[in-house]
């Protein structure tokens, strides 16, 4: 049993997703901002509240992916572990940051439509294969 703390974000992509090479490994990194919103029964309104922002990080393959499909202004959806750091700014302001080590993202389907196109692998591991019962069902 892992003590990470994971966490599902459902949000707006504030910026441009950047590709970057970290060791051998790619990475796709962008910010989502999250603001919620609640009903006010004094005012009968919906209220929005502080947007909190998030920096996502998605490594490897599914940097990729990112890179590939997600653009500024998208509603995603970004489930990964979250880590949370604490310091001292140049201005002397404790500043505090959050970031997502992305496990899956997608497109928030609720806010539109999407197409999915499958990557091709060269070495296929068993997370990549369906099983052929589950696709008998599927086009059932």
């Amino acid at each position: 049993m892992s003590n990470e703390t994971t966490v599902t974000l459902q949000g707006w992509v504030g910026g441009d997703v950047t590709l970057r090479q970290a060791g051998d490994a790619q990475v796709a990194s962008f910010r989502v901002g999250a603001t919620p919103r609640r009903f006010s029964r004094r005012t009968g309104d919906w209220v929005d509240g502080e947007t909190q922002w998030y920096t996502v990080n998605a490594w490897r393959a599914l940097g990729d992916n990112v890179a590939a499909s997600v653009r500024r202004g998208d509603p995603v959806v970004v489930h990964g572990r979250l880590n949370v750091s604490t310091w001292v700014s140049q201005a002397g302001v404790e500043v505090t940051s959050f970031e997502v080590e992305a496990t899956f993202v997608g497109h928030d389907l609720g806010r539109g439509t999407s197409t999915f196109t499958k990557t091709p692998r060269q070495n296929q591991g068993a997370t990549d294969q369906v099983p052929a019962d589950a696709a008998a069902s599927v086009a059932a």
